[in-house]
């Protein structure tokens, strides 16, 4: 029988290795980048061109390469990184595997231009496919310019799979940042079709996070510097108001690494544990230092996985850490052995060793002072009181035998009622809706009774509402007597100007004022004027952010992405005439059922299923 197995031609192989390196524009830059870094630059330009499906080019002023060195880096599990297998155990630099240059070559058509610092010409390299097509000598800087162009050229099945310009947009934007927050002491530029979007000069770690996520997070951070036997945790925690409903710029770095870890993340969860909600997510920018001897970063090609050798005991000490840091600025919980926590008064030590009890009765006189005001009930719980109670009528007792008493209207049953639910029942019997909990309309129907999410609707009416604003090309705008300016963190401007016609196209009049900034002429009109438009406007590109994964048409994101934004939230008190309308227009949707998001916009509590609870 013939032999079957034979060795695959190293273009084949490559591409195969491609497959685990190499995913998306985002992984080619992320290579580079770190090549970059490990060069010895104190200077990197990113520039890009249709998200890096035409064209990615890193240019630095590394110390560049050799003619045999340019050639060398193109083949594969050729590395300058290590020597031996003990290497890998004390890694501390970026790349090691020698695996990407070659996966980058076999599926794109690359350029490399190199000159060392000491040579007064520099070697050029075009390979296309794995095979070189031109090596020459040329005119350039000191330093490495690589151009990685028509990435998949050769692949069209992975090509054909990328994502949307602005979904491959977000991914670079990751890896760009993670490079760029790790890496303060270098110099970063990033340009996308023939714009600046960052420019990051060298400076401290407040400087470059203020740098990469914007001017709004200076007074949003707290620093985190301890050192222990195992580690050293520096870096910045955000406040508790700065924290969000959806995960972002939550960073850990491992010797400036950025690495995914849940087990950490968990950690960092566990320091904010009494100080968020359980949907809420902290910001924070982590760095550990740790002897390379005791992790292990040979886990996946892609290196954002690390095994260290006790995780438990780095658990421990990221937890408290943090939670003494929060606690230092008075912002986590923290005990105060020199003061009884069971008073709210402090009395003078000088009294307490006098003998005298002036110190507790002013305790207990404040303490209780602070436990009315506490559980006092405000002005609107106990509006229209003596209206329930005029309403009142007396009650009937026909006999002493009487099994029941009998009620002879639905106000006197108020009698056994707060005012709330007073109210509510007052409104039943008048068929008029009655809002609970400042959260859902509870409104009588034929069946028996409707509880309405009054956000969860309000999204479904204004998502219909603002499709077919965009799909008409109607709408109606407010213009505003002052125009007004808000300024983005790069990466959210760099998605507004992307899909700003779009935008515009919801009743917006907006134009880029230059640095970030936008000008607004004029907003959708109805829209709640309670919201701040700043914040209206990035609530809008988060969630068009969050959804772009999901492939959504444009106009279907960004319908749905201002429904959610400028939705009525839960918690907002409601007039009976705004409940009455949004009920109205609720069932006026073609899909009244459900909102945006998926959430159910109402239940029907059947009347039937009303009798069997007050049987059972």
């Amino acid at each position: 029988m013939a032999d079957i197995i034979q060795l695959l031609p190293d273009s084949i192989a490559n591409q195969i290795a491609a497959g685990e390196v190499i995913q998306r524009p985002a992984s080619v830059i992320k290579e580079l980048l770190e090549n970059s870094i490990d060069a010895g630059s104190t200077f990197i330009k990113l520039i890009i061109k249709d998200s890096g499906k035409t064209s990615i080019q890193v240019i630095d002023d590394g110390k560049g390469m050799s003619e045999t060195d340019a050639r060398m880096a193109f083949e594969r599990h050729a590395t300058s990184k290590i020597k031996s297998a003990n290497d890998l155990f004390c890694i501390k630099t970026m790349g090691f595997r020698g695996e990407a240059m070659a996966s980058i070559a076999a599926i794109a058509h690359v350029e490399l231009i190199t000159r060392q610092h000491k040579e007064d010409v520099a070697n050029r390299i075009v390979i296309e496919g794995s095979v070189v097509t031109k090596q020459e000598k040329v005119q350039s800087m000191p330093g490495t310019s690589i151009t990685v162009k028509n990435l998949f050229y050769n692949v069209p099945a992975r090509r054909k799979f990328l994502k949307s310009d602005p979904v491959e947009l977000k991914h670079i934007m990751d890896e760009f940042h993670r490079v760029a927050l790790a890496n303060s002491d270098i110099y970063f530029t990033f340009h996308h079709n023939g714009n600046e979007v960052y420019h990051l000069p060298k400076g401290n770690l407040k400087q470059r996070i203020i740098g990469v996520c914007g001017k709004h997070i200076n007074d949003k951070l707290v620093p985190l510097n301890e050192e222990t036997e195992v580690a050293t945790f520096t870096g910045f925690a955000g406040k508790p108001d700065a924290a969000r409903k959806t995960q972002g710029d939550q960073f850990i770095f491992v010797n400036k690494r950025f690495i995914k870890s849940n087990y950490l993340n968990h950690a960092v969860r566990a320091a904010y544990e009494d100080l968020l909600a359980k949907d809420m997510y902290p910001i924070y920018f982590l760095f550990l230092e740790i002897d390379p001897a005791n992790i292990d970063i040979n886990v996946h090609p892609t290196k954002t996985e690390i095994k260290f050798e006790d995780e438990r005991l780095i658990y421990n000490y990221l937890r408290v850490s943090l939670k003494h840091s929060l606690g230092q600025y008075s912002i986590g919980t923290m005990l105060d052995f020199n003061v009884d926590q069971n008073f709210a008064y402090k009395f003078s030590s000088e009294a307490s060793n006098k003998g005298n009890s002036d110190g507790f009765e002013k305790g207990r006189e404040t303490y209780s002072i602070e436990r009315e005001a506490r559980f006092r009930p405000g002005q609107e719980q106990v509006k229209g009181w003596e209206d329930i109670y005029k309403s009142m009528q007396e009650i009937s007792i026909p006999d002493q035998s009487s099994a029941h008493i009998e009620v002879q209207t639905m106000e006197s049953e108020a009698f056994q009622l707060s005012g709330d639910e007073a109210y509510a029942a007052k409104s039943i019997s008048s068929k008029e809706p009655y809002q609970l909990h400042g959260s859902y309309i509870l409104h009588q129907v034929k069946s028996g009774m409707m509880l309405i999410d009054q956000q969860a609707a309000h999204e479904r009416i204004l998502y219909e509402k603002y499709f077919d604003m965009m799909k008409n090309g109607e709408f109606l705008m407010q213009k505003e007597l002052f125009p007004r300016t808000i300024e983005l963190e790069p990466a959210k401007s760099t998605v507004l100007k992307s899909i700003l016609d779009r935008v515009n196209s919801l009743g917006f009049e907006m134009e880029e004022f230059g640095h970030h900034s936008y000008i607004i002429h004029g907003t959708p009109s109805g829209l709640d004027a309670n919201i701040p438009l700043d914040q209206l406007i990035e609530k809008l590109i988060n969630s068009y952010i969050e959804n772009i994964e999901f492939e959504l048409g444009i106009e279907e994101n960004l319908s749905r992405s201002m429904a959610i934004s400028s939705g009525i939230k839960k918690g907002r008190r409601l007039e009976k005439e705004e409940m009455t309308s949004m009920i109205d227009q609720l069932f006026a949707c073609q899909l009244p059922y459900k909102s945006p998001s998926g959430k159910n916009c109402f239940i029907i509590i059947e009347h039937d299923e009303l009798i069997k609870r007050f049987n059972q």
